[in-house]
């Protein structure tokens, strides 16, 4: 196979080359697939992608015209791919299912403890010589309630690390888990239920029509006024004006995110001298009780090597003629 791998990071491509085990012809570039990068594409029988790139219609009518017949995304979501146009196209979509979920939800416990005990406010006072504690204090996590929304693969890893620091965990899902119910307590509720209970919410669903803007103003406020909200999911999981508007007022206490509803074109790039002129990114880096990190939770030796392994599966089975069992289709 010639693969052209898009979204290229300096950080991955050692383990990409590792796992191609010098089977196929790669060619690795630094931009995404755009409309306007898409011809890139032409003479490869494969293209890799990862949440940044666009293969929304335009974009899969050109890989089509230009030859491509298959799609290997180096991520679980596929929200910025056509699946249905790709399939009538010819073109096979396969993903990464299950790289890390240890490396997500231990992320999210990270997000979570640190802003609870005001860690990055206190580490900026030491570097400037402020030994003052005042205003620093958290919360014990021990037999607070936790609401983890979404308990698939990653949520059920979360559900297991707040139950050792002692929570009570409250579930919301369109599928039960009955081994969380038994061995972890959780206790499945409305989300109507779990966002007037929770002392912190942490966020574990994929994005699709029903997620879209599930946290909104209607949701949050029903919340304590003194919550955390933790999103390690998508950004366009949670309405972000709705939410800064509930930090402004205090209805909600804090924020943690690894994910940005605006995230494409500003993610994973050095801006430091072309700073985005998006007032809603700006106004939340400006927030002390906002921490955003941009979009690496995902970023273990474990998880980028299943994430490379997983890839390079796919694509062995596509030039062996077979079907892998990541296929997506709608």
């Amino acid at each position: 196979m010639n693969i052209l791998v898009y979204s290229t990071r300096n950080f991955e491509k050692h383990y990409l080359i590792k796992a191609n085990k010098s089977k196929h012809s790669i060619t690795f570039i630094k931009e995404s697939l755009s409309p306007e990068t898409v011809d890139k594409a032409k003479g490869y029988d494969v293209i890799s992608l990862t949440p940044s790139d666009d293969a929304s219609e335009l974009t899969i009518e050109k890989l089509k015209e230009y030859g491509i017949n298959y799609i290997s995304l180096r991520c679980t979501g596929y929200d910025n791919v056509n699946i249905s146009l790709a399939s009538i196209s010819g073109i096979q979509v396969a993903n990464v299912p299950a790289y890390s979920p240890y490396a997500i939800a231990e992320f999210a416990t990270s997000l979570l403890l640190a802003i609870n005990r005001k860690l990055i406010i206190s580490n900026e006072r030491i570097n400037q010589y402020n030994f003052n504690i005042d205003k620093l204090t958290g919360f014990d996590l021990n037999n607070k309630t936790i609401g983890i929304i979404g308990t698939g693969k990653i949520g059920a890893v979360m559900t297991k690390i707040m139950n050792g620091f002692g929570c009570n965990i409250l579930g919301y899902d369109v599928n039960i888990n009955q081994h969380l119910i038994d061995n972890f307590n959780m206790e499945y509720v409305s989300i109507k239920e779990l966002c007037e209970k929770s002392d912190v919410i942490s966020l574990h669903v994929p994005l699709n029509q029903s997620t879209k803007h599930l946290i909104d103003e209607k949701l949050l406020n029903k919340m304590k006024s003194n919550i955390i909200i933790i999103n390690t999911a998508r950004g366009a999981v949670i309405n972000t004006k709705d939410v800064i508007k509930a930090l402004e007022n205090n209805q909600i206490a804090a924020l943690g995110m690894d994910v940005y509803e605006n995230e494409d074109g500003v993610f994973f790039k050095d801006l430091s001298d072309n700073i985005p002129n998006d007032e809603i990114l700006k106004k939340l880096i400006s927030m002390p009780n906002v921490l955003l990190c941009s979009h690496h939770a995902f970023l273990t030796e474990e998880a980028l090597t299943n994430i490379a392994e997983t890839t390079f599966y796919n694509i062995d089975c596509w030039s062996k003629n077979k079907e892998t069992e990541n296929q997506l289709t709608i």
